[in-house]
């Protein structure tokens, strides 16, 4: 998606995190969720600073990795390299096994089961510098400011996500969506 890709080449912060995960070379790698999600949601409200990252999820799919504290390892990579973030490193190929899901086949078909199908978009930097920008439900809610349950997990898990981050409070335009 172009209008993601030119807000992230205006942000630093952002530019410098897909960098640094860039030198990992981990399978179908990206950075996730509130990453890209909080950046549009910034954008859209004409905020002129953007709003702080809590942490900064990145995500992979691995099958061939059966260790599944291997993200530590890469969250204390990622924090050596750019220790003013708050890395969450998670193999969405084991996953669903905490989810209590099927086995997802791909990183697409993973973010596909996250609570909001605003969250579940993600961008990565390729090998000749470009951007790869992928979302599991298409872009166009998130660009009008919605909020969406994802009926694949229940009511009550998204509405507690809602409330408990504010996300009404910080982007007032936002509506929720069941």
């Amino acid at each position: 998606m172009d209008r993601i890709i030119t807000l992230i080449e205006k942000d630093e912060l952002r530019v410098k995190a897909l960098d640094c995960v860039q030198q990992l070379h981990l399978s179908q790698c990206y950075l996730a969720a509130g990453f890209v999600r909080n950046l549009v949601w910034d954008h859209l409200h004409q905020k002129s600073v953007s709003t702080p990252l809590n942490d900064v999820d990145v995500i992979y799919f691995d099958e061939t990795e059966f260790n599944p504290e291997n993200y530590r390892l890469i969250e204390s990579e990622l924090s050596l390299l750019m220790p003013e973030l708050n890395w969450e490193v998670r193999n969405q190929a084991i996953m669903h096994k905490r989810n209590g899901d099927k086995p997802y086949l791909n990183i697409i078909h993973a973010m596909s089961y996250w609570p909001e199908k605003e969250t579940a978009v993600a961008i990565r930097k390729l090998d000749d510098g470009s951007y790869d920008c992928i979302a599991a439900f298409g872009f166009e809610s998130l660009f009008n400011l919605q909020v969406t349950h994802n009926p694949k997990r229940y009511l009550g898990i998204f509405s507690d996500r809602v409330s408990s981050k504010d996300w009404l409070i910080q982007w007032p335009n936002l509506r929720t969506v069941l």
